[in-house]
């Protein structure tokens, strides 16, 4: 069961065939040859030994076309050829493909930086030495949660004491580690114990994401922040920047940590400029889906963000060509609607983090997850809230659809 009342779906649904022979504009603009991925986030596969509870791409199962080894090692050429910087391999588990440690090599030997986000299941030691002698430099274990937080996130017991022995594992191999963590409403509370455990683990940064609703995170609405609640996480982030400033470990606000509260330059103090910015999928992000997808942003819904297959086009004509690529880099506030539209930091941010929004609303251009934006409706006495009216489908990066409620804050 899936948890919505009297639905059955499976825990992880079959992908799609990915989308194939899209259209692309005859040819490229100054602005699309100005703009360049710096970033690339890849879904080896969609394969996974855990069953993630927020995962937006319901992953579990590889996907039907996902790409051979000698089409992968063509795509590493390809991007740093575009001038990728960073490819960081995630899934599902990018381990559970058997070809992984080449592919880490060929990103490495092509003089691109190569880091890893894992669950940590199945990270033995063996396969982070492997993957530390192959190059790979760095590597992010997923904690969100004191144990029984983390393992009803995670959907399997034993999960947690799994991560913190593949995050052992990994500094045994020589690796840099970092942490990454969900924030929601079952681990808002429990941020600090995390916190301490990542300070234990000789963790050098600690990312931090809002969890959004889409897959299986849209499956269970109540555990979903709601934008009032931000008023209580921004000045229990704030203390807790303090305290990794003091440890040694490096605050990394995600995309959706926003926008433009009081607390902005000092949770991004180590982030150039320092604050929020629009959304950066298809300019400086891209996203590659384990058929051969090309997106912005590797969190974007396959359908309508993917911009074109690498089957059937080249990278660089992808990323110049496609419109899902160009969106951000068309985006004005002219695109912008509802509250976001009206706002002072408009031009800037441009409603922030694209996939926050569209996984709410199936539109971009209006995101009610903002600090700013909250402590605006408090100093008016109102609030907003969130409310879905139609449930996500049940398949890979699906979404449902919210609502807003602006009502009187309770006395």
């Amino acid at each position: 069961m899936d948890g919505r009342t009297g639905t059955s779906l499976p825990l992880a649904p079959r992908a799609n065939p990915g989308r194939r022979h899209l259209p692309l504009a005859p040819q490229a603009r100054d602005v699309d040859r100005e703009w360049r991925p710096v970033y690339a986030v890849w879904e080896l596969t969609l394969a996974c030994d855990l069953a993630c509870r927020h995962c937006g791409s319901r992953a579990g199962r590889a996907r039907p076309d996902e790409l051979s080894t000698a089409e992968c090692l063509d795509l590493v050429r390809q991007m740093a050829e575009l001038g990728v910087r960073e490819v960081t391999l995630i899934g599902g588990e990018a381990y559970l493909r058997d070809d992984w440690v080449q592919i880490v090599g060929a990103i490495r030997q092509a003089g691109m930086e190569c880091t890893t986000t894992t669950g940590g299941r199945g990270m033995t030691p063996a396969r982070a030495q492997a993957a530390a002698a192959a190059g790979l430099q760095a590597a992010s274990v997923s904690i969100d949660g004191r144990e029984a937080t983390h393992d009803r996130l995670r959907g399997v017991a034993g999960a947690y004491r799994s991560a913190l022995q593949a995050a052992a594992n990994l500094r045994a191999a020589g690796l840099k580690l970092s942490v990454n963590t969900q924030i929601n409403r079952l681990s808002m509370a429990e941020l600090p114990d995390v916190l301490e455990t990542i300070i234990g683990l000789s963790a050098y940064a600690w990312q931090i994401q809002l969890t959004v609703a889409m897959g299986r995170a849209a499956d269970a609405p109540d555990v979903l922040l709601q934008p009032a609640d931000l008023l209580t996480l921004f000045p229990l982030l704030a203390r807790l920047k303090t305290r990794c400033d003091e440890a040694g470990v490096m605050l990394w606000p995600g995309n959706n940590i926003g926008y433009f509260g009081p607390y902005e330059s000092h949770l991004r103090a180590a982030i150039p400029p320092f604050h929020s910015a629009s959304c950066g999928a298809g300019c400086t992000t891209m996203g590659i889906e384990a058929d051969g997808a090309i997106k912005g942003c590797p969190s974007l819904q396959s359908e309508p963000w993917t911009g074109g297959n690498i089957r059937d086009a080249s990278l660089q004509d992808i990323w110049e060509r496609s419109a899902p690529l160009r969106y951000n880099r068309d985006r004005t506030v002219d695109d912008l609607w509802g509250y976001c539209r009206t706002c002072y930091y408009a031009d800037t941010c441009r409603a922030g983090c694209t996939w926050t929004a569209f996984s709410l609303f199936g539109k971009p251009g209006n995101n009610p997850l903002c600090h700013h934006r909250a402590l605006e409706f408090q100093r008016q006495g109102k609030r907003e809230r969130l409310v879905q009216v139609e449930r996500a489908p049940g398949t890979p990066f699906d979404n449902g659809r919210f609502e807003i409620v602006v009502e009187d804050v309770p006395a």
